[in-house]
């Protein structure tokens, strides 16, 4: 659910607007230093880290994305990764944020009306609270005439300049939203896992992200969820394949068998975002609109 938020953050702004990012992980990150600076030293409680957050990682998204009205494509591409490594060297080369070399900041799980969170359990419901108020907020978001002008961007940016779209405040609009998104998705990185580590929020993370929604579907919330469940389910899956074949059937070295998931991993990655580019670039999610066009006229299939 995690992942959900992230990649429908993601989708905004590429999927919708049309502005490719690698340097989603690196807003992430920012949401999670802010929050874990605002609850570790200063007490603050979840509910106002957890907004203030997501704003500090708009901030940050919104200078970012100050290039986008003259660059595009792999250009500002190219200029995101700059901002997602320019992030991580600033949180592990200034003590004040993560202390230095490291960057590691604790934080305790969230109380909620004095009930503090501890198991998984009690933590799914918290962000699941959070999930569903993000995919109702996208989702009204583009019946607005802020969500129409993202989508008039991304499918002719002119023709929507002379429409009368302010370019440059849509885009920035969109790098704002996606970034707050990514923000929030840090902050609850860092609550489920107790600490904010810049290891979490690497180019690896940005390029998962990107890899979520293309197979899920650009441009739309529900691929988001379809593509994070499956780029986060694979790996668990692939690992649990692995080990009961490689160790059970054939008696393989278990570090052997780690070795070798990972590397299978990257190769399934790319392989899988390649397929979907090649034969179905609208993803999983035009999948399941066949899947269920098929049944909703079966057995009549030309009605």
């Amino acid at each position: 659910m995690i992942a959900c938020l992230g990649a429908i953050g993601l989708n905004i702004l590429v999927g919708y607007t049309g502005q490719i990012s690698l340097g989603h992980a690196g807003f992430m990150s920012v949401g999670a230093y802010t929050a874990a600076i605002l609850i570790s030293r200063y007490s603050f409680p979840w509910w106002v880290a957890m907004p203030i957050a997501g704003a500090m990682a708009a901030f940050i998204g919104t200078l970012i994305g100050t290039p986008s009205l003259r660059i595009k494509g792999l250009y500002l591409a190219i200029a995101t990764l700059a901002a997602q490594l320019i992030i991580e060297w600033i949180i592990n080369h200034v003590p004040w944020i993560g202390g230095g070399q490291g960057a590691s900041i604790y934080v305790d799980k969230p109380t909620v009306f004095g009930y503090r969170l501890e198991t998984n359990f009690e933590m799914y419901f918290f962000i699941l609270v959070v999930l569903t108020i993000g995919i109702v907020f996208a989702l009204n978001l583009f019946r607005t005439h802020i969500g129409r002008a993202f989508i008039a961007v991304r499918d002719r940016d002119i023709a929507a300049e002379i429409i009368g779209v302010n370019i440059f405040r849509a885009k920035l609009t969109a790098f704002a939203i996606s970034s707050a998104y990514a923000g929030v998705t840090g902050v609850l990185y860092t609550y489920y896992y107790g600490v904010a580590n810049y290891e979490a929020f690497t180019l690896t993370i940005s390029v998962a992200y990107l890899a979520m929604i293309i197979i899920g579907g650009l441009g739309s919330i529900l691929g988001s969820i379809f593509g994070a469940a499956f780029i986060t389910l694979l790996p668990i899956f692939l690992d649990l394949t692995l080990h009961t074949v490689g160790t059970g059937w054939f008696g393989i070295d278990s570090a052997r068998v780690v070795s070798v998931g990972s590397n299978l991993q990257l190769m399934l990655f790319g392989g899988l975002i390649m397929f979907f580019l090649v034969v179905e670039p609208d993803g999983l999610n035009r999948l399941w609109n066949n899947v269920k066009n098929y049944f909703r006229v079966w057995p009549f299939p030309y009605v």
